[in-house]
């Protein structure tokens, strides 16, 4: 037994004050968001993210930026209600159809998902194109194959996803009552007809800049 067994401070984990500004350096340092595991693999050990994660919530309430949850990971985003101080800093992206929306919505309210349900439920064809496009933006993503003939491919959302849209989870998205009452669900055009790639009126939901 050397010196070291014997000092019981040796491996002792850092003040948790200490343990917030880590976590904080990170999440400050880092674009995209970091899980607990990750957090603990870079800090010291006998470290608790989680708990230093907590701390770090609330310390940051009410301030300009938030220690957020985005699905399984963490990040700091701006504040939702200043979001229009950084329009002039965000850049434009490419606005998607409407069939790459009604799309991305099916697998965000069905998922998983395979192709063949997507396109029964929109009532036409998913062009590889379309399912391509929001693969790249990283949007969506393969998930487990289904256990039925011939073990189809299912989509997810990422998050990445629920990180551009401001969501927690899935299950933050809006309700059907909510879709009804921004008019996304009246007066569309049906699927197939020579409004199915226009996008306007639908940018409202997922919030394209």
């Amino acid at each position: 037994m050397t010196a070291e067994d014997d000092d019981p401070t040796l491996f002792e984990a850092p003040p948790m004050a200490a343990q917030e500004r880590m976590v904080e350096a990170v999440l400050f340092a880092t674009a995209e968001p970091v899980t607990v595991a990750e957090l603990n693999a870079r800090m010291p050990h006998g470290c608790d993210a989680a708990r230093a994660l907590e701390r770090l919530q609330v310390r940051y309430e009410g301030r300009g930026v938030e220690v957020v949850r985005v699905g399984e990971a963490w990040a700091i985003r701006t504040a939702p209600d200043l979001g229009f101080l950084m329009q002039k800093e965000t850049v434009e992206t490419r606005k998607l159809s409407r069939a790459a929306i009604e799309t991305l919505a099916i697998v965000a309210y069905h998922q998983p998902v395979t192709r063949a349900e997507i396109e029964e439920i929109r009532g036409v064809s998913v062009s590889r194109g379309t399912v391509d496009q929001l693969l790249e933006l990283e949007w969506i993503r393969f998930g487990r194959r289904k256990m039925t003939p011939g073990r189809p491919v299912t989509y997810v959302v990422t998050e990445a996803f629920l990180d551009h849209f401001g969501l927690e989870s899935a299950r933050d998205l809006p309700g059907l009552k909510d879709l009804r009452a921004s008019g996304m669900l009246d007066n569309r055009p049906p699927p197939g007809s020579d409004a199915e790639d226009d996008a306007d009126g639908q940018d409202e939901l997922f919030g394209n800049d």
